[in-house]
This record gives structure tokens, sequence and C-alpha cells, in this order.
């Protein structure tokens, strides 16, 4: 297998926001002088995913002209595609302590700084009209615009310098920045990538499509969401014990990597899975696994819709390669994993189990069917599901 130049990230270059060696010790000490902004949990994954590369070519919170363009044309003022505004958001009450024009100390919620970032724009933007555009919804049941809410009024935009290393307690050994990701593919010579992007267990309609995309590239990037969630939704420390599992017994060792992806959940359905797409190209992946109501909640979007905006956007302009599927499912008749485009058979004779169906038979104390999950899945869901009842 020949190693060819991987992929280009998002607008041609890897964002690094690192402030190396004297440069950053420096930094830091004056940061302490400067105001202090505490991260939120959604802000702080947001910050990593700039820092490290993952949002590229973003270098901070976008700035008010960014913003504006992104919500109504998913592309940034460049005219470079970008479908979901990276915000960071304040409470109006606290708003006076940060001026335009002025430099700020980012902080995590222990106290310790972070970052610096020279504020560029300060503004109020129409929320119901931001929530419309990029969740189809201003109804607080929807958990990203209720996310929305939640942060703040204001909007601050700048370019940020990290100073300090982002604390983390969990998965060290999957945190896996862009620049190591691109090295790892290379030393394993792949030339083409497929990024799987999850936030719940990986199931056998799961398996089935990323099994797929093996056959006709040369390697797998398994890339679970970490971020903020759902409180409903399973933990991620319980579903990186399921992918574990999984590799180990399932899939070809050499075939397949596993790295975290630290971003927050917005539950934004179409518009996400551009921006998860946009990420995993930064990672130095070739092509995207679009599956049924990706990045989805409730009935907010179509089936299809995260798969039919890619024609929004020309190859130029997208240089990762969507591979869409449709839903998986058991098929009795064959006795196999399929879909409705392989299987002759008809409804009584598929087992569909949605992740939401999943977690109702857990809470229940049910087992999920093999044709569902793997039975070492489904212990370790059950196990979690028994544990947090007790």
């Amino acid at each position: 297998m020949m190693n060819k130049t991987l992929i280009e990230p998002h607008g041609g270059k890897l964002v690094d926001c690192y402030l190396y060696g004297k440069e950053g010790e420096i930094a830091l000490e004056n940061a302490h002088s400067l105001p202090r902004l505490i991260l939120s949990d959604r802000n702080l994954a947001d910050l990593e995913c700039i820092v490290t590369g993952v949002y590229s070519p973003l270098d901070g919170f976008v700035s008010e002209q960014d913003y504006h363009t992104i919500v109504k044309d998913m592309r940034l003022s460049s005219g470079l595609a970008w479908s979901i505004p990276v915000t960071l958001q304040i409470p109006e009450l606290i708003a006076d302590n940060y001026k335009l024009d002025s430099e700020i100390a980012l902080a995590h919620s222990n106290g310790e700084i972070l970052a610096v970032m020279i504020i560029t724009s300060k503004f109020k933007p129409d929320q119901d009209f931001e929530a419309e555009k990029i969740y189809l919804t201003s109804e607080d049941a929807h958990p990203g615009v209720q996310a929305l809410r939640a942060e703040g009024k204001v909007y601050l935009g700048g370019s940020i310098k990290l100073v300090n290393s982002i604390p983390h307690k969990e998965f060290l050994d999957y945190r896996l920045s862009p620049k190591t990701t691109r090295s790892q593919f290379q030393k394993r010579q792949w030339n083409t990538i497929a990024a799987f992007q999850t936030r719940n267990p990986i199931h056998r309609a799961h398996e089935y499509i990323t099994k797929i995309a093996l056959e006709v590239i040369d390697g797998l990037f398994i890339n679970p969401l970490v971020g903020t969630t759902k409180s409903d939704d399973i933990p991620a420390s319980v579903r990186m014990e399921c992918y574990e599992v999984l590799m180990s017994k399932y899939y070809p060792q050499n075939r397949v990597l596993l790295g975290v992806f630290p971003a927050a959940m917005r539950y934004a359905g179409p518009r996400e899975a551009i921006m998860h797409a946009i990420a995993r190209q930064n990672y130095g992946c070739t092509h995207f696994i679009v599956g049924r109501d990706h990045a989805g909640v409730g009935s907010y979007y179509g089936t299809y819709d995260a798969q039919y905006i890619f024609s929004e956007f020309t190859s130029e302009e997208l240089r990762i390669t969507p591979l869409n599927f449709e839903h998986a499912f058991y098929c009795t008749r064959t006795q196999s994993m399929a879909t409705a485009k392989t299987s002759p058979s008809n409804s009584e004779e598929r087992i569909h189990l949605s992740g939401t169906k999943v977690r109702e038979m857990l809470k229940n104390g049910k087992t999920p069917p093999p044709e569902f999950s793997r039975p070492e899945v489904a212990e370790i869901l059950v196990k979690h599901m028994s544990q947090a009842k007790a």
C-alpha cells in the first residue's frame, strides 16, 4: 500500500493555539492579572477542539461577522464552509466585566487559568433566529436550544492562546489530537480512512455499516463523542468500555483506531453532521459515515436530512466524502444484518431497535437481544443500569 499525502485540513492548515516554552510561561504569569472568565462544560469542550485543531480553521470563538454568515449561509465570512457558530456566551449580568479589544483569561471550573483571549467582538444576537436556523426549532424542549439559552445572551469572539494544559481524568490513552491521528494514519499506511461518529454504544447495526466501510477503505477511525450529552444518554465511560470490548473481539486490530472526540453534543441534526465531517477531515479522514438521523433528537429532523445537507456543498468546499447508509436491522429471513437495499424481507422479519428502545429495555432490567447487541456489550450495559438503579 503506497502512503500518499493525507487529506488537507479544512481551510488548508491545521490550527495550533498552544503557546510553548518561555512564551507560554510568561503569558500564564501575566494572565493572573487579567479579568477571569470561568468556562462552562460546553465552552471547555469547544476550547479543546479549537486549540488542538479539531475545529480548524477556527483559532478562537467566532466573531460577530462570522457568526452571522454561519447562521444564515453555513459559511464563514471568508466563504469557507462552516455550519454551527462556536460561541463564547456570557450572562448579561457580568458582561461589563469583559471589554471589547481587551485581553481576558479563560479558566477551568476549578479556577485554573487555561488560555488567554483577545476580545475582538462583543455582541448580542437574536437567539430565536439562531435556534430556528441551527436547530430548526426555538422550543426549549430541544436540548441544543436549552443549552444555547443557558449559556448567556452576550457573545464574545476572539482568538485564543492556550497557556496551560486542559486537565483530564478519563480516556487519557484515547485523547488523540489531529496531529497525532494524522501521524498514526501515516504510520499505518492508510490512504483512505472512514470516521465513525457515535454518542451511543456500537450495536450490531453500527458494526455492520462500519464493516461495510472497511471493505472499501484502508482504515476505520472510531471516534466517539465524550463531551457534554443529554442526561439520559449512556455515560461516556460506559460507552468506552463497550467500544474497547468490541474492538478487541470483533474488529481486525490493524485496521481500526479508537480515539475520543472531545466535542460537546449539540443535537443539531443536519448542521451538526457537516460540523462533525469537517472535524474528521481535520483528524485526517477521507470519508465520513452518515447513518440514520445523525446527531438527531426526538422528531426534529427527517430520518435522512443529515445526508441530504451534504449536497449543499461542492466537493471543493467539503473535501471529506460522506458514506451514506440506510437504517440497518437484523433480518430473520436471511439471518444476518441488512438494510432495505439488500434484504428481501418484510417488516415482520426485521428486528429494529433504537437507542431509546434499548435504554427502556435496560431500565426494565431486560437484556438487549443478540440480534441487536453483542452479548459482551449487553452485559456492560445491564451492569451499568443495575448500578445506576442501586
